[in-house]
């Protein structure tokens, strides 16, 4: 066969000619890979929503929201409006990246090993019970009295965006407490949601869906990667959840706990492999063409040979087989959580009417406990547990993180807008009810993320704060489990 290949530009050390459409794009590209650029499209969704709502087309942001859509075919077919399409619909993907990161943390991140784990898992407790609890109190017995899930959780979003715009001034350490924190949070949120926000359940539907996963862990255990396949039986878990009236969200991490989370190959015969195949791309080299010579920095046409291609292909397929289809995922559908699903749920969820009149009936139990719940409950609750597990001995404090770097983190897990938004419209069927709900959750994000940035901003860094060594699991062997090394974790459904 002929060696016909890919042309492609430059010979050895001369520079690649960047296309017209990678020069355009870079700007883009530069900003989604900044850490707070998730969190500020987020914001500007947000207030898009709001300045549309109060707008003289108001009424068409409620139209749009509430128009019906059928999908499906003859008998089959489900007709939802829009948002509960985004909501029911498109936040399973948010749910499904959720459960990735939770599975990635619990297999090899910070909450592979007990010490670890206690710091952020005592705060992320007391961050819950304490705002549930004040919400509770506020509200016993009244109409407001089941949302008291509401000021449980964290926007991982924004408060990890808020600590990106602080750059050098916090410590990795506190990121990571932070993330470890929000993680916890999400899991207790999503157990929330699947045990207290289920007014009925079809049992006939729930076996289905119990069925269905079942078959995912099976197709998991055989060693199955292809992620078509769990796409797959990952809609009829989800169309089984959605039937069972247990929230259809759910079917995202239960779908996430059974990804595949292991390597193919160890990295040490992926190095062994890839110095193999590029020697072989090497060898399969052409011999360089007898004529003129070129003018410094050009080169003329080059062609993969036959040989280097299948040097190419063997080293693509050595480099799937180091990845994970869990770290595969999770990177790819990151983008589209952060930059399209997550600010089109605040487009559809934050937009609430700010009058005169809304505002006056604002002041109720349901936002205050919202409020007090997020800006009270959630500072208190996490400095309190954490201060309290470093006392008892159960956990220590991260080398390089003061008190009240601790403290700051604590008042930006009271941003609750995502999450809080998404079990507020599970709590209140009402519309005023639920307009006073997000007013609260507004707020206490608005005023928690503005502390904890200025708390932050002018706390003293501790000496030690730069060690990524300490913040990422202490001195050299630390922390390691057993399932850490082979790349499962205990407290995960084994499944890898």
């Amino acid at each position: 066969m002929s060696a016909e290949g890919v042309t492609v530009a430059g010979g050895r050390g001369a520079a690649l000619r960047t296309p017209p459409i990678e020069r355009l794009l870079r700007p883009f590209r530069e900003f989604a890979h900044l850490e707070a650029s998730g969190g500020v499209v987020l914001l500007a969704a947000t207030a898009l929503a709001l300045v549309w709502a109060n707008s003289p087309w108001a009424w068409a942001y409620y139209a749009l929201w509430h128009t019906p859509v059928t999908a499906g075919a003859g008998d089959a077919v489900l007709t939802q409006d829009v948002q509960h399409w985004i909501n029911d619909g498109l936040m399973v993907l948010f749910f499904f990246v959720v459960g990735l990161e939770i599975k990635r943390e619990v297999l090899v991140g910070e909450l592979a090993s007990a010490r670890r784990a206690a710091l952020p898992a005592a705060a992320a407790l007391g961050g819950m019970l304490l705002p549930a609890g004040i919400f509770a109190l506020l509200n016993a017995g009244g109409r407001g009295a089941p949302g008291w899930g509401v000021p449980m959780a964290t926007d991982i979003a924004f408060a990890l965006g808020i600590l990106a715009l602080l750059g050098r001034r916090v410590p990795l350490a506190l990121k990571v407490f932070l993330t470890a924190l929000a993680v916890i949070d999400d899991i207790g949120a999503v157990l929330v949601i699947a045990l207290f926000y289920t007014p009925s359940v079809s049992w006939t539907a729930l076996a289905a869906a119990a069925a269905c996963l079942a078959l995912l862990v099976g197709v998991n255990r055989l060693g199955v990667r292809t992620p078509v396949v769990y796409a797959i039986l990952g809609i009829v878990l989800w169309l089984a959840v959605l039937l069972s009236g247990v929230h259809a969200t759910v079917a995202g991490v239960l779908l996430a706990a059974t990804i595949p989370a292991r390597t193919r190959i160890d990295p040490s015969a992926f190095l062994a492999r890839g110095r193999a195949f590029l020697g072989d791309f090497a060898a399969a080299a052409p011999e360089p063409a007898a004529g003129p010579a070129l003018a410094p920095g050009r080169s003329g046409p080059r062609f993969i040979t036959e040989g280097q291609q299948t040097a190419v292909l063997a080293l693509e397929e050595a480099c799937e087989h180091v990845q994970t289809p869990l770290h595969r995922l999770e990177h790819a559908l990151h983008p589209w959580v952060a930059f399209a699903i997550m600010p089109l749920f605040a487009l559809a969820n934050a937009g609430v009417s700010l009058s005169a009149e809304v505002l006056a009936r604002a002041v109720n139990p349901v936002t205050l406990g919202v409020f007090a719940g997020l800006v009270v409950g959630k500072q208190v609750g996490i400095t309190g547990a954490a201060w309290l597990a470093t006392r008892t001995g159960i956990a220590a404090l991260p080398a390089g993180v003061s008190w009240r770097q601790i403290y700051g983190a604590a008042w930006l897990g009271g941003i609750g807008f995502t999450m809080s938004l998404f079990i507020a419209a599970l709590a209140f069927e009402d519309e005023p009810t639920l307009a006073a709900a997000k007013i609260g959750i507004l707020g206490a994000s608005l005023v928690a993320g503005v502390t904890g940035w200025a708390i932050l901003r002018a706390a003293p860094a501790r000496s030690g704060s730069g060690s990524e060594v300490e913040a990422e699991g202490g001195p050299e062997g630390e922390g390691e489990t057993e399932g850490e090394r082979e790349g499962e974790g205990a407290g995960a459904v084994k499944v890898g």
